[in-house]
């Protein structure tokens, strides 16, 4: 049941890291004594990131059909000019 690890000792742990995050659990990595890096599973990873994956796509395909939907350049020109930045 290993869930914290310090980075020193990654190579020599190796292999109850995999066990451990195997099992779905994550392994917080720690250097200096402070949690540093999280290790996942692949697909403890995607079960945290599909959905906002997701939504972020569905967001860009509507945005993208909006005719209103403005370009980088139309959206801060007017703030460089405001506070004077190039």
């Amino acid at each position: 049941m290993l869930q914290s690890c310090p980075v020193s000792e990654l190579k020599d742990k190796f292999l109850d890291i995999k066990d451990a995050v195997s099992e779905g659990q994550p392994v917080f990595l720690t250097q200096d004594g402070r949690h540093t890096m999280v290790i996942l599973s692949v697909k403890a990873y995607s079960e945290l990131t599909d959905a906002t994956e997701a939504a972020l796509d569905e967001a860009d395909l509507a945005a993208s059909r909006d005719p209103r939907r403005l370009s980088h350049e139309e959206v801060f020109a007017p703030l460089r000019e405001k506070f004077h930045v190039r």
